[in-house]
């Protein structure tokens, strides 16, 4: 959605003079209460009494004590154990698009490890000249560049092929983060070790895995590999969490994350796709009449609202309500997102918070006046090959009720009078 500032500024305005007509308080005001002054304004509070921490009090600065429900969360029964499990990053809590890296989700399949900077080593072997095997200082030497992505595990939304499942956007669209990366382009690791990048690489293929036990491997086509592929060793500006590979992973933009390999140790240049467990009897896709389709790595555009939602619900009553979620496509730059609050029939463009970027999450908001009546709410995002994100109908009618990964339908939010939020479905 594009506007001048001007368009936008007499937009607001004219929709807080709409709320003011209809009986709502201005957002950001609060009614003078009948019962007289309010202490919090007439009296001196305890944190200007007296001085507060010093500098050297909190070394690396951690979330105040206020905050300290937004954190990640698991399922317990989705996994028999934690070793190989999700923790889901706190979306409804989170604005902006950026990830803390303390709340990013995480997905393992043999817990994370600790490797440290230099006992690190990546080899590059297989169809080069000169197989090499770099430390991490080696690394640092390279030319490096810095790119905003997102990162979706495939099984995103997994649980609701079959009906409404998890009630929270954390359990149903969680398994997400958008970070800036800092690292080197993996073409450049290539050339390094001798690959002929002016020969005939069509069928070409690299093979990479992970330094953790269950090594993570996966093919990636020559194509994407000599395209946006990254090997980072920063995030956000810091060095890498141990549970987000540190010190070294790979970044593969727009591709499900089970090919972002963590603890990034080798890559083989092949003459075609290994085939191993995790892109066979894992990460394919099972359709209605039990077949599998493979090599679906693209994360297709997406939304969902994040406020209102089961674990953000309405607290203010009726009045303006900034209503405000999140869209991504693996294809591109998402152009625009549509919001309905009646299921679907009918729908308004909502403002995008900044012009969307290639294969990283675009904040949206739209300001709404809620009359305290219910509402389902739902998003749907566009990109910009002119993809539309499909209804869960439309997904099931193509891949039965099957499947896990790659749902990218629209969701559903049913808001009730009390401003409370529950995951369902609508027909």
């Amino acid at each position: 959605m594009t506007a001048s500032s001007n368009d936008m500024k007499s937009s607001r305005r004219a929709f807080l003079r709409g709320a003011l007509a209809a009986g709502g308080a201005v957002a950001g005001a609060t009614a003078a209460k009948a019962a007289g002054p309010d202490p919090l304004i007439t009296e001196v509070q305890p944190w200007a009494s007296g001085l507060g921490d010093g500098v050297d009090a909190t070394p690396y600065g951690m979330p105040i004590k206020f905050e300290s429900d937004v954190v990640r969360r698991n399922v317990g029964w989705l996994t028999a154990d934690v070793i190989s499990s999700i923790n889901f990053t706190p979306i409804h809590a989170l604005d902006g698009t950026i990830t803390p890296q303390g709340c990013a989700f995480e997905r393992h399949h043999s817990g994370a490890i600790e490797l440290s900077k230099k006992d690190y080593r990546l080899m590059i072997n297989g169809l080069v000249d000169r197989p090499l095997v770099f430390t991490y200082a080696d690394l640092e030497r390279f030319p490096r560049e810095q790119h905003v992505y997102f990162c979706e595990c495939a099984a995103n939304t997994g649980m609701e092929w079959a009906g409404a499942q998890l009630n929270g956007a954390q359990f149903t669209h969680g398994m997400i983060h958008n970070m800036e990366y800092t690292g080197v382009p993996l073409r450049t690791l290539l050339a390094e070790a001798g690959l002929d990048m002016a020969g005939d690489l069509s069928g070409k293929w690299v093979y990479v895995e992970g330094a953790d036990a269950s090594s993570n491997g996966r093919s990636i086509p020559m194509e994407k590999a000599l395209d946006d592929v990254l090997v980072a060793f920063k995030a956000n500006g810091e060095a890498l969490r141990m549970e987000h590979g540190y010190p070294v992973r790979l970044v593969v933009p727009g591709w499900e994350g089970n090919m972002w390999v963590k603890w990034l140790r080798r890559i083989e240049v092949m003459d075609g796709p290994v085939e191993s467990r995790e892109e066979t009897s894992k990460y394919t896709d099972t359709l209605a009449d039990g077949t599998s389709r493979k090599w679906t790595w693209v994360m297709d555009a997406k939304s969902v609202i994040t406020s209102p939602s089961p674990q953000s619900p309405i607290h203010h009553g009726k009045g303006p309500l900034v209503i405000t979620g999140l869209a991504w496509s693996g294809r591109g730059a998402i152009t625009r997102v549509d919001v309905t609050t009646d299921g679907g029939k009918t729908w308004q463009q909502a403002r995008l918070a900044a012009p969307g970027q290639a294969k990283a999450l675009t904040r949206f908001y739209f300001d709404h006046n809620w009359d305290g009546e219910e509402m389902l709410l739902q998003a749907r995002a566009h990109d910009e090959t002119g993809y539309v994100q499909p209804t869960k109908t439309q997904l099931r009618d193509i891949r039965g009720l099957n499947s896990v990964y790659h749902n990218n339908c629209i969701q559903t939010w049913w808001v009730k009078p009390n401003g409370e939020a529950e995951n369902v479905e609508i027909s």
